[in-house]
């Protein structure tokens, strides 16, 4: 038995980042097998260590019912078990555009990303670049610096934490430019970003597949400057899809915020609310911690709120509405669904006095 079968019969799955995480379901039953194999072999475990083991891929399957598949590029699994039928949310509350893209020549390609930057630094933008390797990755974070930019690197030998800190350090400005390899896609939610550049765009494979582009592409989609460039000598099969779908959904996008009215609008955090995302940086063994008091006691949680008579607590239903709704307007989601928390707290507390 698993978590799974305790869940009632008409259980709704939703998976996120599909195209990641179902590749990663099939594979937990390979590598869970392959590594207790050897254990086993060398006498290192009984064999009925064999028996606690993830889900093989088909008893997933058999397990989960209705699902929803969440991505901006569906595998092809995705796309078998749902025909090919695909529903579409491109347009996003905030009227943001997916970015334009440019493709330039590698020829002089660092000099000209050098002038990118500076233009971007000067605004007090963000810039990310993506390479190939780990290595490339290093070197031109050094040359960055070398030249005056505070730049960083980012990839896979870089502790979970550490990268975390380094994603905030980037939103806070502590350095405008993280280079990295692979890590730069899927979730990344950087509002600071206005330029993604893609060095070697044309080195078709992995990292520069249909899918992998149109992630590093996203990764500028949360700035109303959004921009990609692509460093290429020639146009690939991959880059072609990836700008043409680009341009799709920038095309539905800006239609939509001509006919409503609508002006893209970046959503900056401030400081306290990037501090309170990233928290889990803090929990590095050598980092120090600190007690931040909240700016404001949540209202719902005041003792205070339990003595209160009927029409008072009317009123402070009516004021804490009115705080979601200017919230809301500001496209401060977050600050909003806390009141909205608060809201149906408060009104839960009216109908049983």
């Amino acid at each position: 038995f698993c978590l799974l079968d305790y869940f009632p019969e008409d259980f709704l799955l939703v998976v996120d980042e599909s195209h990641v995480t179902m590749p990663q379901i099939r594979a937990m039953w390979g590598g869970d097998r392959s590594r207790k194999e050897s254990l086993v072999d060398f006498g290192f475990r009984l064999p009925s260590a064999m028996d606690n083991r993830p889900l093989t891929f088909q008893e997933f399957e058999n397990l989960a019912g209705q699902t929803i598949f969440v991505s901006a590029t569906p595998a092809d699994y995705e796309l078998r078990r749902t025909d090919g039928v695909v529903v579409e949310q491109i347009i996003r509350p905030t009227g943001l555009l997916d970015p334009e893209i440019q493709v330039r020549p590698s020829l002089n390609q660092i000099d000209d990303l050098l002038e990118e930057i500076d233009k971007r630094v000067k605004r007090n933008e963000r810039v990310l670049v993506t390479t190939l390797t780990k290595r490339m990755a290093e070197e031109l974070s050094k040359y960055l610096e070398r030249v005056g930019i505070k730049g960083r690197y980012i990839h896979s030998e870089v502790k979970t934490l550490d990268r975390v800190e380094i994603l905030r350090d980037l939103r806070l400005g502590a350095f405008d430019v993280l280079v990295g390899v692979n890590l730069l896609r899927e979730g990344l939610d950087l509002p600071e970003v206005s330029l993604v550049a893609i060095m070697d765009a044309d080195k078709e494979g992995f990292l520069r597949d249909i899918r992998s582009l149109i992630q590093t592409i996203g990764r500028a989609a949360r700035n109303e400057n959004g921009k990609v460039l692509m460093y290429a000598d020639r146009m690939t099969g991959s880059m072609q899809k990836a700008i043409e779908e680009t341009n799709r959904r920038r095309e539905i996008q800006m239609a939509y915020n001509t006919e409503h009215g609508i002006t893209p609008k970046t959503v900056f955090k401030s400081r306290e609310a990037i501090m309170e995302q990233t928290s889990v940086a803090d929990s590095k063994p050598s980092a120090k911690r600190y007690y931040v008091e909240p700016e404001e006691v949540r209202v719902a949680a005041d003792p205070v709120v339990q003595y209160m008579a009927k029409p008072e607590l009317e009123k402070l239903i009516a004021e804490t509405q009115r705080k979601m709704e200017a919230a809301a307007k500001e496209l401060n989601f977050l600050e909003a669904a806390r009141y909205r928390d608060e809201l149906l707290q408060l009104r839960e507390k009216l109908k049983k006095d």
